[in-house]
């Protein structure tokens, strides 16, 4: 079997499974408080309030009235129904980040959630995904109902990194790019190969998070040091890792050499609009704003990434350039590593911790006609405000390369 289906069948009770099978499985751990369900159904207690997650962190703090009383209200529900890891303001981030921070997911788990960048935890050996409003059975009863999906083998080839501005933002592009963003519609991607090895945890990371952006289900990695090094002190429960057999069946397999990717980039309004960072260059885009943050680059590794390029530059001033990282444990390390004065001598906007910016909610919203560069991960027609905007995806060094240019430009010129 696949890692996929060795976690679904090892928590439905089956020696084995096969793509198609529907099953019952019991569920490791559950986030998201979908009230409305819950007073619907009368529920008012949880299965497993030790394995439940919530954090505010979509507008975050609330930027109005109506917001405030919404938080307010899951606030209330947090200690009625004893929610046993609530993340409030100052110890909190965005949800990808915070709740792996903070022991959620263990390499052979499965976990259900109600966010669609859920395959991020994938990169910790789990099956985690969305499960939208079922996510509610899952915080009732403990299991829940899954397809067991075909899976797909990523091979990454070549040595790793092709170059020092290359990161798994740009494996994530050229895979959207090359194979379009449905290619693992409902299935499961398993990304390997002889460049993961040498890749950073923070790059398997975005990989993982933007498996979403190819349909997938699960996004998984194998279970490795790098691995372990982020869990230790993270999780005290036991677990079990997954790998996949040898004589595994998969649909698709795909071979990618690593050595041929350049920054990359895509264009609005999809995510598998992908152009090279280098003929983009000719056309001279201007933007508006460049942001570096959220649950796909706003980790220690991108910050540190975007300040080789900023260092001793300023940014353009017709840009605004925003930071948003990841957590507050990310903040901290930021902080820490000295690169928020980098930042903050270049002119950035070094904002807490929220998905405000990544979906048009606030800190950070486009206006009619402006054109955004971002580190995040989606950039449909008004995901970050109005939908006469432009949003173009990109690694962290391309966008801080294209805040200090005015226009969208290679990062390999600044080094």
């Amino acid at each position: 079997m696949t890692m996929a289906e060795k976690i679904l069948a090892r928590h439905a009770g089956r020696s084995c499974v096969a793509p198609g099978e529907y099953l019952w499985c019991d569920v490791d751990a559950a986030s998201g408080l979908p009230l409305e369900v819950f007073e619907r159904h009368g529920v008012t207690e949880l299965h497993d309030p030790e394995r439940t997650y919530y954090v505010d962190d979509h507008l975050a703090p609330p930027p109005s009235v109506a917001r405030a009383n919404l938080v307010a209200q899951r606030r209330r529900a947090v200690k009625e129904l004893s929610v046993g890891h609530f993340f409030e303001y100052g110890r909190h981030g965005i949800l990808h980040q915070v709740f792996a921070e903070n022991g959620m997911f263990a390499p052979g788990e499965l976990v259900a959630m109600r966010d669609s960048h859920a395959t991020s935890g994938g990169v910790f050996n789990a099956a985690v995904t969305s499960a939208n409003v079922d996510a509610a059975f899952a915080h009732m009863f403990g299991f829940n109902w899954f397809k067991v999906p075909p899976t797909i083998r990523v091979i990454l080839d070549g040595p790793w990194p092709p170059s020092p501005l290359v990161v798994g933002k740009d494996v994530a592009l050229h895979l959207t790019g090359t194979y379009g963003t449905d290619v693992a519609l409902y299935r499961s991607l398993e990304i390997t190969g002889p460049a993961v090895p040498d890749m950073s945890l923070s790059s398997r990371w975005t990989i993982a998070n933007m498996g979403v952006e190819l349909g997938a289900k699960f996004c998984m990695f194998e279970y490795d040091e790098k691995t372990a090094e982020f869990l230790r002190n993270r999780i005290d429960r036991d677990f079990t890792p997954v790998t996949s057999d040898q004589d595994a069946t998969y649909e698709r397999t795909i071979h990618v050499e690593v050595q041929g990717i350049d920054p990359l980039v895509a264009c609005p309004h999809d995510p598998g609009n992908v152009r090279t960072v280098t003929e983009l260059e000719k056309e001279r885009i201007a933007v508006d704003q460049a942001f570096i943050g959220s649950c796909t680059n706003g980790r220690l590794e991108d910050y540190a990434l975007a300040a080789r390029i900023l260092q001793g530059r300023r940014v353009d001033p017709h840009v605004r350039m925003l930071c948003s990282p990841a957590s507050q444990h990310v903040w901290k390390e930021v902080l820490l590593a000295g690169l928020w004065e980098v930042f903050a001598d270049a002119g950035a906007n070094i904002e807490h911790s929220t998905c405000g910016p990544c979906f048009g909610g606030h800190m950070g919203v486009l206006g009619d006609g402006e054109v955004s560069i971002s580190s995040t991960n989606r950039n449909f027609q008004g995901r970050q405000g109005s939908p006469g905007a432009f949003v173009y995806l990109a690694n962290p060094a391309v966008v801080a390369a294209t805040a200090v240019a005015g226009y969208i430009v290679d990062p390999r010129n600044f080094i």
